[in-house]
C-alpha cells in the first residue's frame, strides 16, 4: 500500500476553503499538513473536510499562524500541540500526531516555521532560535525508530537552485547562510529532505509571490519541505509538487507538496 502525505500552506483557510476542498477532492492524501491557516480552533471548517472523510485536529491563532493535520486515518494521540523548548512562545506553529496507518503508526508533524524578516533583527534571532527548538525536538524522535515525516512550509530555500534570482533574495532570512546552516542541521541528524532525495531538479518552486507577476513569470522559490526520519526515507517512493494548484482562482501563494511512501 502507498501512503501519501502533503505539505500545504494555504495562506487562510477561511479565504481559500473552495480550493482547498477542490484539491483534497482531486488528489486524496492520505495526510495533509496545513499551514497559516490563519483562524482559531472553533473557526476551522472541520465539518466542510470531515465530510470528504478526514479526521482534523488544529492549533490556530487569531488572523496570523495556525496549523492543522488531516487523517484518513485514526488520529491516535496528538503528541504536541506546539513546539517543545520555550513556554512563553505563543504563536501556533507546530502539531505532532501518531497516525494509525494500515500497515503501523506513523508520526507526523505540521510545521509553520518563522519567516525571519528583516534580518539581522529579532525576528531572525527568533527564527533562528526557533529551528535550534526544532532541531533539539527532531533529535529525540529519532529515539523512537519508527517513521516520522516533519512536513511543512519551513521559509528556508535550501540551495541557490531553488530560487529563481539567488542575487535577489541575497541577504534574506530565507536564503542566509544561518538559517540554512540551521536548516542542513537538522538533515545532519538523520531526516532526508523528500523532494532532494527523488528528485532535485533546478526551477522546482513551492511558492509564487502575489507581486511582481511572479506567477506567470515563474519567479518562484522552493520552501515546503517534507523531512523524513530513516524509516520514512526508507520507505519513500516519489514527490510531486502540484503547480497547477497556484494558477486556479483565488490560489495561495503556495501549492502542495506530497510525498508517496510505501508504508
Amino acid at each position: 500500500m502507498t501512503l501519501s502525505i502533503a505539505t500545504w500552506n494555504v495562506n487562510s483557510i477561511k479565504a481559500r476553503l473552495p480550493n482547498v476542498l477542490e484539491w483534497l477532492g482531486e488528489a486524496k492524501p492520505d495526510i495533509a499538513c496545513l499551514q497559516e491557516i490563519k483562524c482559531v480552533d472553533e473557526a476551522f471548517p472541520r465539518e466542510e473536510i470531515e465530510a470528504l472523510g478526514y479526521n482534523v485536529e488544529t492549533v490556530g491563532q487569531k488572523s496570523y499562524n495556525g496549523v492543522a493535520l488531516l487523517s484518513r486515518f485514526a488520529i491516535e494521540e496528538v503528541a504536541q500541540r506546539a513546539l517543545p523548548g520555550d513556554e512563553s512562545d505563543e504563536q501556533a506553529r507546530y502539531i505532532e500526531a501518531v497516525i494509525s496507518a494500515p500497515n503501523g503508526p506513523v508520526r507526523v508533524a505540521s510545521i509553520y516555521l518563522p519567516n525571519g524578516n528583516p534580518a539581522p533583527g529579532p525576528k531572525h534571532d527568533y527564527k533562528l532560535a526557533w529551528m535550534e527548538r526544532l532541531r533539539a525536538h527532531a533529535a529525540g524522535l529519532l529515539a523512537y525508530e519508527e517513521p516520522v515525516v516533519l512536513a511543512g512550509d519551513y521559509n528556508i530555500i535550501p540551495r541557490d537552485v531553488d530560487v529563481h534570482d539567488p542575487a535577489a533574495w541575497e541577504g534574506d532570512a530565507l536564503i542566509r547562510p544561518d538559517s540554512r546552516d540551521a536548516f542542513f542541521a537538522l538533515l545532519w541528524l538523520g531526516y532526508t529532505e523528500a523532494f532532494q532525495h527523488c528528485d532535485g531538479r533546478a526551477d522546482q518552486y513551492t511558492f509564487w509571490d502575489y507581486q511582481a507577476g511572479a506567477w506567470p513569470k515563474n519567479h518562484g522559490i522552493r520552501i515546503d519541505h517534507l523531512l523524513c526520519s530513516p524509516q520514512a526515507a526508507d520507505r519513500l517512493k516519489g514527490v510531486e509538487i502540484h503547480k497547477d494548484v497556484r494558477g486556479r482562482e483565488k490560489a495561495s501563494d503556495h501549492v502542495p507538496v506530497v510525498g508517496s511512501f510505501a508504508l
